[in-house]
C-alpha cells in the first residue's frame, strides 16, 4: 500500500489547520504524526483514512501497483481511535465477531487468539459497559492490529492504558506489524512511537 500526498490541506471555515503537506507513505514501514493536542494530528488522520475529503491538494492510494479509489480505502485499513467507540451493549464475544464479519483475521489470529491475546478468557461474555476504560483500549487495540488489513492507523494508542498496558501495546505491534503492512501513529509521546522508521511533525505545516 501507498498513501500519497501532494499538496494536501484542511481547514475549518477560513482556518487552516495543515496546509502543503507533500509527503509519502508506504507499506513495511512505521510512520509517526507528531504534534501537541489539538494541533491537527487526528484531523489528519480523518484525511488519510478517507473519511475527510482534502479542502486543498490531492491523496492517492494505491495497492500492488493499482490505484485504489477513496471510496475503497476503507476495505483495506483498520483503525483505533478515541473517536471511533465500540458497542457497549456487545459482550466481547459479540464485539469481536461482529468486527469479524467486515475484516477478515490477520495471518495466524483467530476469535480464541485474540482474546488470549488480550487476556481477558474469562470475561468473554462480559458486556463492555462493563470494562475499564483500559480494558475497551486494549479491546480497539486488537481489533484494529489483528485484522488482516493493508495500513493500520491507531490515534493516541496509550490513553487510559497503565505502564504494563503500554507494554503490552508495544508487543501486539511488535507481532503484528508485517513486510507488507504500513502503521500510522498519532502520538505526542515518544513512548507510542519509538519503534517508527519516520516522522511527521503537524507544526511544520501550518503555513
Amino acid at each position: 500500500m501507498k498513501i500519497i500526498l501532494t499538496d494536501v490541506g484542511r481547514r475549518y471555515n477560513r482556518e487552516w489547520i495543515f496546509k502543503h503537506i507533500t509527503y509519502e507513505f508506504e507499506s513495511g514501514k512505521s510512520y509517526a504524526i507528531l504534534g501537541p493536542n489539538g494541533s491537527g494530528k487526528s484531523t489528519l488522520l480523518k484525511v488519510l483514512s478517507g473519511s475527510l475529503a482534502p479542502s486543498a491538494g490531492s491523496i492517492y492510494y494505491e495497492m500492488s501497483d493499482k490505484a485504489v479509489d477513496v471510496e475503497s480505502v476503507f476495505q483495506y485499513l483498520s483503525l483505533a481511535t478515541p473517536y471511533v467507540e465500540l458497542i457497549e451493549e456487545f459482550t466481547l464475544r459479540e464485539q469481536i465477531q461482529f468486527h469479524f464479519k467486515f475484516k477478515n483475521y490477520l495471518s495466524g489470529y483467530s476469535e480464541p487468539e485474540v482474546v488470549q491475546l488480550l487476556g481477558l478468557e474469562n470475561a468473554i461474555d462480559k458486556e463492555l459497559k462493563f470494562f475499564s476504560s483500559g480494558m475497551k483500549q486494549r479491546v480497539k487495540l486488537a481489533l484494529a492490529c489483528c485484522s488482516d488489513s493493508a495500513f493500520v492507523l491507531l490515534d493516541e494508542p496509550t490513553s487510559n492504558l497503565d505502564t504494563a498496558g503500554e507494554g503490552w501495546y508495544l508487543e501486539l505491534v511488535d507481532k503484528t506489524k508485517r513486510a507488507d503492512r504500513l502503521f500510522i501513529i498519532c502520538s505526542n509521546q515518544e513512548k507510542e512511537y519509538n519503534f517508527c522508521d519516520q516522522t511527521l511533525s503537524i507544526s511544520d505545516y501550518k503555513s
